[in-house]
């Protein structure tokens, strides 16, 4: 699979019906109704496509210090994917039906435990059912005894919460809502607002009106306008989730090399002496 960043539904089902092997993975996710994205893939999914869910595949536990959907270690995901056919050499496609938002954590952890071969469904099963694409009920059998996925390089950089303070912190973007990052709506953590010196740069802003991403062209523009050096960028939102899509929208803009905040605002505001700004 030559995409590394998104793939159109005709280019999938070009490489279906050359019966080249991909793991389709569908990512949907309700943050209100947890297991809405559960229910909907039991009910109708891609044919042989395996349901990533955030909470139990692509998050860890909770402690109340490390937000709300902290990452796995890597070894524990790399258990993970080897049970839904992911190995070195198999092109995985991530889809939801929520414009990529989970789509894009999957894609990034991938890329984070070091499969480069990994693509998201420009558009999601929407723009695979409106292409004439079938839909199949039931869950497909997963390998549990199979070897873990092998770790490569952590091409994927983060940065953790005392690395984004002080005269040297890199350039913030928060993928979250105007409001939620203004603080003037605060729907899931217990505080409103956004770490000091971040910018905003709302994740939904990098569709069209079709729910499509917008060409390379207009979202590097987007993105430059940042006026920051990709390398200096750390992304974060509400959990760590929004914030891969953000970092989506850059790599398939050609501005690579941009790092994860995992934790992100809830972690961020689980440590009361951490300072919090509102308004622009």
């Amino acid at each position: 699979m030559q995409e590394r960043t998104l793939i159109s539904v005709d280019a999938l089902r070009a490489l279906l019906q050359r019966g080249e092997r991909v793991v389709l993975l569908d990512c949907g996710f309700d943050l209100v109704d947890t297991a809405a994205g559960t229910r909907a893939h039991a009910q109708g999914h891609l044919p042989g496509a395996f349901h990533a869910d955030l909470d139990r595949d692509l998050s860890s536990k909770k402690t109340g210090h490390n937000g709300r959907h902290p990452l796995p270690t890597r070894e524990t995901f790399a258990k993970t994917v080897a049970r839904w056919g992911v190995k070195p050499g198999v092109a995985v496609v991530c889809h939801d039906d929520q414009g990529g938002a989970y789509a894009a954590r999957a894609w990034w952890m991938l890329r984070w435990i070091g499969h480069d071969d990994v693509a998201v469904l420009d558009g999601g099963k929407a723009a695979w059912v409106a292409a004439g694409g079938a839909l199949e009920p039931g869950v497909p059998p997963i390998d549990t005894a199979a070897t873990p996925y092998p770790l490569g390089a952590a091409s994927m950089p983060t940065l953790q919460a005392d690395q984004l303070l002080g005269t040297t912190a890199p350039t913030i973007v928060d993928a979250r809502s105007a409001e939620r990052f203004r603080g003037e709506v605060e729907p899931l953590d217990p505080v409103a607002g956004h770490i000091p010196g971040a910018r905003n740069r709302f994740h939904k802003d990098n569709l069209g009106a079709d729910g499509r991403f917008k060409s390379a062209a207009e979202l590097r523009a987007a993105f430059e306008g940042l006026h920051a050096d990709p390398a200096r960028v750390v992304h974060q939102c509400g959990s760590g989730v929004t914030a891969c899509h953000n970092l989506l929208a850059m790599e398939h803009a050609g501005l690579k090399g941009s790092a994860l905040y995992p934790g992100s605002w809830s972690e961020w505001v689980a440590d009361p002496s951490r300072p919090v700004a509102t308004g622009n």
